[in-house]
């Protein structure tokens, strides 16, 4: 049996912080070991308590080690697309969106992309992320082939899209039913890969094709589900425009048995009383895009608002509409949205939701998002003193909390000295770093 020891400092979350003093919530080592064999964690302790014996021993220090991030909303198709000048999201969408994501029908495009797309997130410390792939069911394969290839636990799924889109772009209700459920059985549970059910949102499909999900959901109850909601008011309009019997935006998605404990909904911005208490009961998460919400000028989330109703909340980059891969750049962006809002966002609950948070909104805690015995050994090694800046700031920090404040608001894809996927070195294998 053979063991690796990764030695440093350690931090990993219990539970969501409910303040700056509210240590109960994470566990820390000034100078821990992890303990993996076989892509697991087996152990984490002191290190002056660990069985060392023949282990391989990785000395990280003075680095911090956490779980490897996690992000619950981004789009793979629009890697080449990213900082593409519009000034709405329907605008963004037609000028650029559309016209990128018809390239994924053509030979050899999708496999180049994901490769490119991979390497960026094991770049930015992210092993986990629930992706949008394209209309094309090549994009789906590439996506999930390129994620088994490097033993990544990556969801995903083909959009669904039969109207409001280039005719090269569309598909049917029927051949999107078919197509989805190939795919399920394609990938779902093969490797690490899981399956996201994936209608883009209500204006690009016909009630006919949200019947068809509606029957894949109720199929493939194993599978995610993601869609956008409440992202924009002229998105707002129209969904309401096609569909004039729904009580308001979200009972769309209710009328077709959509949301659930398993629903990812991205942005839910504008959410009325109503919509908030369905989101409650139903289980469904709240997707958090901070860097694109500000982009596309869509709106100010209300996270204090949407957690006292008890809503589940994701937070996620939003690749092409947002604009860093790296959930430091996002969740500096959303302490600056939140401020905004007049609500704080402490950096321990910053680090909280892009690892644990993210896990439990997946429903996916005990498998990624901390670092305990069983859980797989997807980590992230963060250097404080990754810039010239950093490192003079680095000199008055006293506290791990003003450490991860910086982390977070000066920190990108320098601050991530390695990057682990289920025990395997993945950062400095990759782009011959």
């Amino acid at each position: 049996m053979s063991v690796t020891i990764l030695r440093g400092r350690v931090l990993s979350f219990l539970s969501e912080p409910q303040g700056l003093d509210d240590t109960a919530s994470y566990r820390y080592l000034e100078d821990g070991a992890i303990s993996i064999v076989d892509g697991k964690i087996v152990a984490v302790e002191d290190f002056d308590s660990a069985a060392v014996g023949d282990a391989v021993v990785i000395d990280h220090r003075p680095h911090l080690i956490m779980p490897g991030f996690i992000d619950t909303h981004l789009h793979y198709v629009q890697s080449q697309m990213i900082a593409s000048y519009a000034g709405s999201l329907l605008e963004w969408l037609n000028t650029y969106t559309f016209v990128e994501e018809q390239k994924f029908s053509q030979q050899g495009h999708a496999s180049a992309v994901a490769s490119a797309f991979y390497d960026e997130l094991i770049r930015q410390g992210t092993t986990t992320a629930v992706a949008y792939c394209s209309s094309a069911p090549a994009s789906v394969d590439a996506y999930f082939a390129e994620a088994e290839k490097r033993n990544m636990l990556m969801i995903g799924g083909k959009v669904m899209m039969d109207r409001n889109a280039p005719e090269a772009l569309c598909d049917t209700a029927q051949s999107s039913y078919d197509d989805t459920r190939t795919l399920i059985a394609r990938w779902h549970g093969r490797g690490r890969g899981l399956y996201a059910i994936s209608p883009r949102f209500a204006i690009t499909s016909t009630p006919e094709q949200m019947a068809a999900a509606q029957s894949l959901v109720a199929e493939h109850p194993e599978c995610y589900v993601q869609t956008h909601l409440s992202e924009n008011d002229a998105e707002i309009t129209l969904s309401m425009q096609l569909y004039p019997d729904a009580p308001d935006y979200t009972g769309i998605y209710q009328d077709y048995g959509l949301l659930g404990p398993k629903t990812l909904l991205g942005h839910c911005i504008h959410l009325n009383r109503r919509e908030t208490g369905v989101l409650a009961e139903t289980g469904s998460v709240a997707v958090f895009c901070p860097t694109s919400n500000l982009f596309l000028g869509s709106g100010l989330f209300d996270h204090q608002r949407l957690s006292q109703h008890g809503v589940r909340i994701g937070v996620a980059t939003d690749i092409g509409g947002g604009t860093s891969f790296s959930m430091l750049r996002t969740l500096d962006e959303g302490y600056k949205i939140l401020q905004l809002r007049g609500q704080r966002l402490t950096p321990f609950n910053s680090f909280y939701m892009m690892t644990l948070g993210n896990a439990r909104a997946l429903s996916l805690e005990g498998t990624i998002g901390t670092i305990a015995p069983g859980c797989s050994a997807d980590l992230v090694v963060l250097d404080s003193a990754a810039t010239p800046a950093m490192a003079l700031r680095m000199q008055t920090a006293t506290q791990l909390v003003e450490e991860l404040f910086l982390l977070q608001t000066l920190g990108d894809d320098r601050a991530i000295a390695e990057v682990y996927v289920a025990g395997a070195q993945a950062k400095s294998t990759i782009g011959g770093l």
